[in-house]
């Protein structure tokens, strides 16, 4: 399941990522426990959502963009 859909908006699962990550859950394990996702899904997640330019890694944790924050509503 892709977290990305190809109009460029979020999905449901990719809302919960980026809704996760608002709410200051930044690693990986944290957001998969949060959002109740597979570890696996988050982390492909992740990498469409940083290459959308919503979410930025930083060391081991992930932050909303400003684009990032807007969806995360």
């Amino acid at each position: 399941m892709a977290c990305i859909s190809p109009d460029g908006k979020p999905t449901e699962s990719g809302t919960k990522m980026l809704r996760t990550v608002n709410s200051g859950h930044g690693s990986p394990e944290e957001i998969a426990k949060e959002a109740g996702l597979p570890i696996f899904r988050v982390r492909s997640g992740l990498r469409e959502l940083t290459q959308a330019g919503l979410v930025i890694q930083k060391e081991d944790r992930y932050n909303l963009t400003e684009k990032g924050a807007e969806l995360a509503k």
